[in-house]
């Protein structure tokens, strides 16, 4: 599906780079098919170094030109100035997939001046090593052929959901920012064990790996993570008691909190010229 394409990266920071790595080993795309632009001109290097063969540079006008795909990867406060810049420079049928947090595709459509198909996406930073989460969805001029190129460009590096664009904020408020809130698990378990004598880097390892095959196992087993939960938490056993203490300082409570407030701030962001 991708093979015919040519797509350019606008932004190839980390979730671009991510993009790009899935694509050229998975993706059924050759270096030439791609192009890609950073801000800064001294990080061009840096990508033109990491994947050889693509075409890296600064001009975003020079990137879209004659591009079938064009993925939008930079920050939604830069949106504005880029999406003006673009006014008039993309191809007639060209697809827009956009990464920005908040910002709807009929702002997108609207600030290009143009009825363009446009797929908002959600990934998230495992991306980085093809353990991504990413949702998609629809803009009002995309149809099911557009849907699937993007799918096949975020499942090259990891797992996609298919969502209606209404719950996108919510999708950036769990999954988006999601792999914050679990790293800060990881490293407060890792202080746990250190606290109890455990060497860090040991700690560290363990920490992560029960993180990793917690997951895995919610994953492959499709069960309930209460009913997981329950399979470890024998009767006046050291899990029952852990879990206990969790509950008493609201462990869950935060963790809902947690994603209301960052589905919050993605609606805040709706407007790109904030």
């Amino acid at each position: 599906m991708l093979s015919s394409q040519y797509i350019a990266v606008i932004g190839a920071g980390n979730i671009g780079q991510a993009l790009i790595g899935g694509l050229l080993r998975g993706g059924g795309v050759s270096p030439s098919q791609i192009r890609a632009t950073r801000r800064n001109p001294d990080a061009v290097h840096l990508v033109e170094d990491r994947f050889p063969g693509i075409d890296v540079g600064t001009d975003n006008e020079l990137a879209v030109k004659d591009a079938s795909i064009v993925v939008l990867a930079i920050k939604p406060q830069n949106a504005r100035s880029v999406l003006t810049s673009l006014i008039g420079k993309l191809p007639r049928d060209v697809l827009f997939i956009s990464t920005l947090a908040g910002i709807t595709t009929d702002v997108i459509v609207d600030a290009l001046n143009k009825d363009i198909a446009v797929v908002r996406t959600m990934p998230n930073t495992p991306a980085l090593v093809d353990e991504g989460a990413t949702a998609i969805a629809a803009g009002r001029f995309a149809n099911d052929r557009h849907l699937g190129l993007a799918r096949a460009i975020f499942e090259a590096v990891g797992k996609v959901e298919e969502v209606p664009e209404y719950l996108m904020d919510a999708v950036t408020g769990l999954s988006g920012s999601g792999p914050a809130y679990i790293y800060m698990v990881i490293e407060a378990l890792t202080d746990g064990g250190v606290k109890q004598g455990l060497p860090r880097p040991t700690a560290l390892r363990l920490a992560a790996q029960t993180v990793l095959g917690a997951a895995k196992l919610v994953i492959e087993t499709g069960r309930h993570p209460a009913i997981l939960r329950d399979e470890v938490t024998t009767p006046g056993g050291t899990a029952i008691a852990a879990v206990a203490e969790l509950e008493s300082h609201g462990l869950r409570t935060m963790l809902i909190n947690a994603v209301a407030t960052a589905t919050q701030r993605s609606k805040e962001l709706s407007n790109p010229s904030d």
